[in-house]
């Protein structure tokens, strides 16, 4: 990755689009968030008009071994189902993003099967990682390929006329290795960062955090990983307890500061990749959109962390993108006030002063 420009966005950029919101007739800050947000992406763009015509939802599909230890409600024969049931345009993700004008590409970066999914696009790293209880999940060359994978695809993307992208993921266990990556990496309790997924009882969920917090042991984790991970030591984490989605989203995070396009985040798997990618180039915060916060634990602890504030409290936990589109419908609205209203200059009147 030393062959890219690491650079923080346009600051003259945003503060251009931060000035332009005040001479609109309105109150001051009255867009509230949206406003910082879509100079934001205009600053990262370099337009003074953000540009959310052509977006993209990329859906990472993979499967992952820690299901093995009965850490999840279903079996992983679901992520297949589901990828194919996102790709034909039957999920949740796929019907909200054909109302927000976001199209979507599925993709199979590690599902655990040799069958052809129709309309999923294979890119397959490996069959599903291993289970990380009993062994590292990925070996470094693995987690690696996924990361440049997912690099690749916001090239791909750019290189296609998409200039903004939203991050969605669908595969099995992956609450439980998002777990023990944000545990890992923010050297925090695993009871603290471990939900219920898609919806544990109390034993189960009870077993679900024994089983991270015997994987973490065994890997060292709670005593070798600080607060200033460097990228080695964060790239070590998405090894051993990781997951091919997270990796590939990543990836993707990554690639939004290295090719200049913003980011739309989803969930919690979608944030445990952020903090990664984070982790290992921090200018990556800065192309970061965040979408909503969810009924994950973890969730609020790496919004903290990486600065991001959400604009939907839904208590939504669905994944595959949901909030990321949702968040895209609510970007599109406000930048049509941002750019269709009418100035106070043209309406006749005085514009409001900033007095602090």
């Amino acid at each position: 990755m030393d062959q890219f420009e690491w650079k923080c966005m346009d600051k003259e950029i945003y503060q251009q689009i931060k000035a332009a919101w005040d001479h609109i007739a309105k109150p001051l800050d009255s867009m509230g968030t949206f406003e910082e947000l879509l100079s934001r992406i205009g600053a990262i763009q370099g337009r003074r008009v953000p540009d959310l015509k052509k977006a993209r939802l990329l859906v990472c599909c993979a499967d992952n071994g820690i299901v093995e230890e009965g850490v999840s409600q279903s079996g992983q024969e679901i992520t297949a189902i589901c990828a194919e049931s996102i790709a034909n345009g039957k999920s949740s993700a796929a019907i909200m993003a054909g109302t927000a004008g976001v199209d979507v590409m599925t993709l199979d970066v590690g599902i655990n099967t040799d069958k052809k999914l129709e309309n999923v696009r294979n890119v397959k790293i490996r069959k599903g990682t291993r289970n990380f209880r009993k062994e590292p999940a990925m070996t470094p060359d693995e987690s690696m390929a996924a990361i440049r994978l997912g690099m690749d695809l916001v090239r791909e993307s750019k290189e296609e006329g998409y200039s903004i992208l939203c991050i969605g993921e669908m595969g099995i266990g992956n609450t439980t290795t998002s777990s023990a990556v944000t545990a890992a990496l923010m050297k925090l309790p695993v009871k603290e960062v471990t939900g219920r997924g898609a919806g544990l009882d109390d034993e189960k969920l009870l077993h679900k955090q024994q089983v991270i917090e015997e994987a973490l042991a065994v890997y060292g984790y709670e005593d070798s990983i600080s607060r200033e991970t460097n990228s080695e030591q964060a790239l070590d984490v998405l090894t051993k307890v990781g997951g091919l989605d997270i990796a590939v989203m990543a990836g993707i995070c990554l690639g939004g500061a290295a090719y200049g396009v913003p980011i739309v985040l989803d969930g919690f798997i979608s944030l445990a990749a952020a903090l990664v990618a984070c982790r290992i180039k921090p200018v990556t915060k800065e192309y970061l959109i965040p979408s909503h916060s969810g009924k994950e634990p973890a969730m609020q602890r790496i919004e903290e962390e990486l600065s991001l504030t959400p604009v939907i409290y839904a208590h939504m936990a669905l994944g595959e993108g949901t909030g990321a589109v949702m968040m895209m419908q609510l970007l599109k609205t406000a930048n049509a006030v941002y750019e269709n209203s009418i100035s106070f200059e043209k309406a006749g009147i005085a514009q409001y002063e900033r007095y602090s």
